[in-house]
């Protein structure tokens, strides 16, 4: 079960990774090769959205039907135990989450590079007419 949040885990980290690059002010062929580069990345990318969503459902699922240990019959270990597993659940749902919106950013980030570097090209051929 640790080996799902480990991949999660490292595709947050790469995705930060890449939307640092898409935000740093870089010269207009460097960051159009990182465009590039990028938006081929985020085409196998999009399989972990699916895997993402299916996690948060899995996390949903084990949230409603968990022992819940309030009453005095429960032992302090127990209770402990309890608290543990709900924190290692919000920080999973965080993981979930943030694989979902850093995707996105990283999408539109280039989708407004590219219509960007769209409108640069009409306003060159509007000013050679």
């Amino acid at each position: 079960m640790a080996l799902q949040w480990l991949i999660l885990e490292s595709v947050v980290a790469s995705e930060v990774a890449l939307v640092l690059l898409l935000t740093l002010p870089w010269p207009n062929p460097i960051i159009s090769q990182i465009v590039s580069l990028t938006s081929k990345l985020l085409q196998p990318l999009s399989s972990l959205i699916p895997f993402a969503v299916f996690n948060l459902l899995d996390l949903y699922w084990k949230s409603e039907h968990r022992l819940i240990c309030t009453s005095d019959v429960c032992t302090q270990e127990e209770r402990i135990r309890y608290e543990r597993s709900l924190f290692k659940a919000q920080r999973n749902v965080i993981l979930c989450v943030s694989v979902c919106l850093l995707y996105w950013y990283s999408l539109h980030i280039c989708k407004y590079h590219k219509e960007i570097k769209e409108l640069e090209a009409v306003e060159k051929r509007a000013k050679n007419l």
